[in-house]
């Protein structure tokens, strides 16, 4: 789960993920930023809770906190689609049914502004291609209400058992060279 990043001083970064999901989210945000910054455009993080005018009533800390109680929170299952088993993960339809069941919202057009705001927020993850291209902008809404749509909690656990690719096969040889800083990735 590893990505180079070559910078304008022709000195190359290497990053390791804990997880496929995790590097392929990093390597998106990273794209967009650079995409942003060659276009001429500042690039920043926009605040879902401006972007999108959550009521000030709402703690998604908190929410998320509730979510994954083991008691009353939402269950991680161990879902399959197309050859692939996705590990501690949910439906978006869990989430939203999940939601109205707590009253955190009055009704599933809430639950998806609620649900999008966890997921912007780095409180949700895409899991599977269906959730991921929504998250990318390729649907109405970035969190889809759909049993085939999965997620997961970023601390959870989640592994996908079945995937392969050749993207992902990186050679030793461009592992030369001095480590400069070592550390782990963090997101929120």
């Amino acid at each position: 789960f590893v990505f180079k990043l070559t910078v304008a001083k022709q000195q190359d970064h290497f990053f390791q993920a804990a997880y496929l999901e995790e590097r392929d989210a990093w390597v998106r945000d990273i794209k967009k930023a650079i995409h942003h910054i060659d276009g001429g455009q500042r690039f920043s993080r926009k605040s879902t809770r401006k972007s999108i005018r959550l009521p000030e009533t709402i703690n998604l800390s908190a929410l998320y906190l509730s979510m994954k109680d083991p008691e009353k929170g939402i269950k991680e299952l161990k879902l399959e689609k197309d050859k692939r088993v996705f590990n501690h993960c949910f439906t978006g339809t869990c989430v939203i049914d999940w939601l109205v069941s707590s009253s955190y919202i009055r009704n599933r057009k809430e639950g998806l502004l609620l649900a999008s705001s966890l997921l912007s927020e780095g409180y949700l993850q895409p899991a599977g291609d269906t959730s991921k291209a929504a998250a990318e902008g390729l649907s109405d809404t970035p969190f889809l209400d759909l049993s085939d749509a999965y997620y997961y909690f970023p601390d959870s656990g989640f592994f996908c058992e079945g995937y392969s690719s050749d993207d992902d096969v990186v050679l030793k040889e461009e592992f030369r060279g001095t480590i400069v800083k070592q550390g782990c990735l963090l997101k929120q």
